[in-house]
Order: C-alpha cells, then structure tokens, then sequence
C-alpha cells in the first residue's frame, strides 16, 4: 500500500459514507472518531450479534469477484445471519486487515461496496479496526441486530408434520463460482467476455447475493412457530442444521424444490445435476425453515403479497434423523451433511 498513517485511510474509507442525519436516524449517538461507538437500543429489545470474514484467496479472488463485490458481500453474509434470527440490522463493525504493498484503490472500492449494501438494509457502520497483514486482505464485518424479547427464530423451533420451506432460488451462487473458476478471468476484464452474458444471474447471485431480511421479518411478524436458518453452506447442510437442533428429520421433495432456468442450462453444459449445486452448493443466503402445516398456505399467501416468493419444498419428519431427499421417481436418500468448505481454496 502506498505509505498513508492510519487514520488518514480511516478518513478516506469512511468520510462521507454516511450522513449525521442517517446515523441519528438509526440510533448512534457516537460514531467513528472515538475509542468506542455509543448506540442507543430500545426499551424491550434483544440485541443479536455476528460477525464473517473474508480472505483473500479463500473466500475471493480477483478472477471470482470485484472488489465492489468482496466489500459488498462480506456486509451480506453477516446481515443474512440477522435475517435468519427473523431480526433488524442495525449497526455494523468492520475490520481491515492489509498487506503492505495493496493498491489504497482497491481498499477504497471494497469499502464503497460495504456501504452499498449496509445503505441498502439500513445498516449504520459505527466502527472497526484496521492492520497490517502478512498475507492477503482479511475483512471481518459484525453486525449487531435488534429483535423484540422472546421473538428469536431459532433452529431449535421445527416439530413433526412442519411444512419445510425455502425463500428463493438456490444453488446459482455456487454454480457462479464454478462458472467464473473455469473462466480464470480478472474481473476487470469480465465484461470484454460475450458469454458472461448468459450467465450473469449466476455471477450476480455469487458476487451480490441478497440477504432475506424482508423475509425474515415477515415470518417473525407472522406469529406462527418458525424454525429458520440462512442458506450459506448448501440446503442439505442448513437442513441438517435444523433437522439437530430440533431433534427430528427432514424430507426434501425433489419436484418441489424449485431450479433456475440458467442453473439447469450451466448444469447441463458442465454434465452435472443442478440439485449438487443447490443441496452441496452455498452462499446464496436465501432462508430454509418450516412453518406448521396448518399455516403454510396462510404464510404462502403473505409473502405473495409482500412481492416474495416461498416455496414449499418438504416436511419435519420425525420417524428418522438427519436429511433426505425424496426422489420423483420414487424412494428417499439420505443426504451427506457436507456444504460449502469455508476453509477450502
């Protein structure tokens, strides 16, 4: 990096990213520019805590993602897990760690993706860290959420005959990565490719996934006993999640999960199944959970209303633990638990 003390690139990530007024408006009563952010929370509420990272050459490279997109993303996979708790975003933490010699403008477009996607479900960043690094950029987001007391979705919640359901799509992300691997493109160059065009929905869902916080906060408001959990690591893996928790099993119906036009058309050029993309795959950060049954056509409708899409893709079955898969064609198989390996390259 080119020689800049650390609170002049404080200045220069942060400065202008986000108004007093937007700030206020969102509770901080103190922001960046002291040892420590003082947030005001309202009487009654829970507070809900996370945090992800991101490293450079683990979680992104530059043939997989824009820097936009590395900043983006990270803010999306901690606000995700805000979703799945059926929570608010609220105020975020973000830790910077760098070697010496990165580009400051690479640095400065991650951070213009951070704040685009916290403007974009109101998150206030308060504050962080930043350091030098011996290896690639790390970027560390937490985000902090609010939900009212005892109103936490948990993966603990799913009973026999619950309906199980999904919030979108799944399966592009990975499929995306996949696509963009074989590419080995630099990013910067992505759009000199004519094909990308065919496939940009799976690019766009890997590169800038769209954490269900909308989602999350209508099934809380539903009323209705929810388990949930956000898809980061694969649907099999989320639904074992839940499928332990809870003390049960799941069944997946293979006619009912649904499978997105480019993902069958990428599976089919690459010879695969587009299930191993979504049961194996990851990042897509859509919502899996279960509703009871005498309430899932009630929810359906409630999200049509909304403007969303919830597909209703199995059941809490408590005759068997863990996860299958129930062919069309007939018989269930058991699914591995394996998902997406965050510690693989």
């Amino acid at each position: 990096m080119s020689s800049i003390e650390e609170f002049a690139l404080i200045r220069l990530l942060t400065g202008g990213k986000q108004s007093t007024a937007f700030q206020k408006a969102k509770g901080v009563e103190t922001g960046i520019g002291d040892d420590a952010a003082v947030v005001h929370v309202p009487h009654g509420s829970r507070l809900i805590l996370t945090c992800d990272t991101m490293t450079e050459e683990i979680h992104f490279k530059r043939v997989t993602m824009r820097d936009t997109d590395v900043g983006y993303k990270a803010m999306a996979s901690s606000v995700s897990d805000i979703a799945a708790m059926g929570g608010t975003p609220r105020f975020a933490l973000v830790a910077l760690s760098l070697p010496k010699d990165a580009p400051v403008e690479r640095v400065r477009a991650m951070y213009e993706g951070l704040y685009d996607c916290a403007s974009r479900y109101g998150v206030a960043i308060v504050g962080g860290d930043t350091t030098a690094s011996a290896g690639g950029i790390t970027l560390t987001v937490t985000v902090i959420g609010e939900i009212e007391a005892d109103k936490a979705l948990l993966r603990s919640a799913a009973r026999s005959g619950d309906v199980v359901f999904a919030t979108g799509l799944l399966g592009r992300s990975a499929a995306g990565l996949e696509y963009l691997l074989g590419l080995a493109q630099p990013s910067d160059v992505w759009d000199t490719v004519p094909e990308m065009e065919m496939y940009r929905p799976l690019i766009q869902a890997h590169c800038r996934p769209e954490p269900q916080v909308q989602a999350g906060e209508l099934l809380r408001q539903s009323g209705f006993r929810h388990a949930l959990n956000d898809v980061s690591d694969g649907l099999a893996s989320e639904a074992w999640e839940i499928a332990e928790a809870s003390g049960v099993g799941i069944d997946l119906n293979e006619d009912q999960i649904p499978v997105a036009e480019e993902l069958l058309s990428y599976a089919a050029r690459v010879n695969r199944d587009p299930l191993d993309y979504i049961l194996y795959g990851g990042e897509d950060y859509q919502l899996v959970g279960t509703v009871p049954a005498e309430h899932a056509m009630e929810l359906q409708a409630a999200f049509k209303t909304a403007g969303l899409p919830l597909y209703l893709i199995g059941c809490v079955n408590a005759e068997h633990q863990g996860v299958r898969l129930v062919r069309s064609s007939g018989g269930a198989l058991p699914l591995g638990k394996r998902g997406y390996n965050h510690f693989g390259s």
